[in-house]
């Protein structure tokens, strides 16, 4: 069969260990005998990172602005360990946060389910995306160990040389203090980004925060996101018969425990680091969630939502067989081929990604999986296959739909 064109490249990001021989595997069987892919290469394995003094986690970030379309392959973000295994110059920073930064970008992580695989709660029976707010609160904040009794203060000084003061805590010993902070840009992105994704998937958005007890931090939120839809949003939410929903944090736990899922829930940043890690394995495992970065501004990268699979990656370079998960590798591929297909016009590339969507759920509905989901696996005898075995597997069903 004659291969599809593309028009526009992706930005293609290429990754560190276990992901990165995946990342290769599901190039040579799945997309390159079937599209003629074009895409803008940018090495992010660590060890070209160091090389470039992390320069090209920046340019490739510049060019998913420039290009609109990236898919992205999991990284490492070295420790003190990982200074000494790669030799590294220094400790650079998560991939994922400059590019985010850069970007002004949420994280949206959503399940891949199939019915074999049953959500540990019972009343789930639709995915449930997390939107993550990836900026400030604890991981840009300062903290201090208080040694000795004395008093604590949150002091701002303006530009114009107004000062604010407010006294945190006069303590009576030692304890610690930890100061947090937002702004309103950031927050305001983060409501674009979701109202505009809620769109895009015709689902409810839900969002969540703790304004009656941080009636200034948590309410600015609350007040942001309000204020985006009314001007922005509101009048587009019900054309599309989808709606948009606030409650506390604690109560939107409780009703998304109850619910059947099939909505987007908007969470500050720690709020969606938790939950996302907590809806990723109720409903069977991080190797099945996908993850989408999105912009304000309408700029999109895929990756798979975990991380580089270390373990697996030792035993390969032992020559020893694996049976890694490469499903959300596969999503992150499809994801970007099917959005760059919308934006260019080329249904027959849209439709690949979905035909490649469905080899994969063909595949695992006959039972056939990596060692990871055997064990979750109900109604069937599952057939645990290797990383390459099961590749083929997909590639042959792939096939299948493509020539029916």
């Amino acid at each position: 069969m004659e291969k599809i064109k593309m028009k526009t490249p992706l930005v293609e990001m290429d990754g560190d260990e276990m992901t990165r021989v995946l990342w290769k595997m599901i190039k040579d069987e799945l997309i390159l005998p079937f599209v003629d892919l074009k895409t803008e290469y940018y090495d992010l394995g660590l060890p070209n990172r160091d090389k470039t003094g992390d320069q090209v986690t920046i340019d490739a970030a510049q060019a998913t602005g420039r290009l609109g379309v990236a898919v992205k392959c999991a990284t490492i973000t070295p420790n003190a360990q990982r200074m000494d295994e790669y030799h590294l110059h220094q400790m650079w920073k998560s991939p994922n946060g400059t590019i985010r930064s850069m970007l002004d970008g949420t994280v949206f992580r959503t399940p891949i389910t199939i019915p074999l695989i049953h959500p540990a709660v019972k009343f789930w029976k639709k995915p449930i995306t997390i939107a993550r707010h990836a900026y400030g609160d604890v991981y840009k904040g300062v903290e201090l160990m208080a040694d000795e009794p004395g008093v604590a203060k949150l002091v701002f000084e303006g530009e114009s040389g107004k000062t604010q003061e407010i006294v945190v805590h006069e303590f009576k010993g030692p304890g610690v203090i930890q100061g947090m902070h937002n702004s309103d840009k950031s927050i305001r992105s983060f409501a674009h980004s979701c109202f505009k994704y809620a769109l895009d998937m015709k689902q409810d958005l839900w969002f969540a925060t703790k304004d009656t007890i941080s009636k200034k931090y948590d309410g600015r939120f609350r007040a942001i996101f309000d204020e985006v839809f009314e001007a922005s949003y509101k009048e587009k939410f019900s054309a599309s018969g989808i709606g948009y929903f606030y409650t506390l944090i604690d109560d939107a736990v409780a009703r998304v425990m109850r619910s059947e899922g099939g909505f987007i829930w908007a969470c500050k940043n720690y709020d969606g680091d938790v939950m996302s890690d907590m809806v990723s394995t109720a409903f069977g495992s991080l190797a099945m969630m996908t993850s989408v970065l999105v912009s304000p501004d309408g700029k999109y990268e895929y990756e798979a939502a975990h991380g580089t699979v270390t373990r697996h990656y030792y035993k390969y370079l032992k020559g020893e067989e694996t049976s890694t998960n490469p499903i959300a590798t596969i999503f992150a591929w499809s994801g970007a081929l099917r959005k760059r297909g919308e934006l260019d016009s080329l249904e027959e590339l849209s439709a690949f990604a979905t035909q490649l969507e469905g080899a994969c759920f063909d595949t695992l509905t006959e039972g056939y999986a990596t060692k990871d989901l055997v064990s979750l696996m109900e109604g069937v005898e599952p057939k645990q296959l290797s990383s390459e075995g099961f590749l083929a597997k997909i590639r042959e069903h792939l096939t299948k739909r493509l020539n029916a």
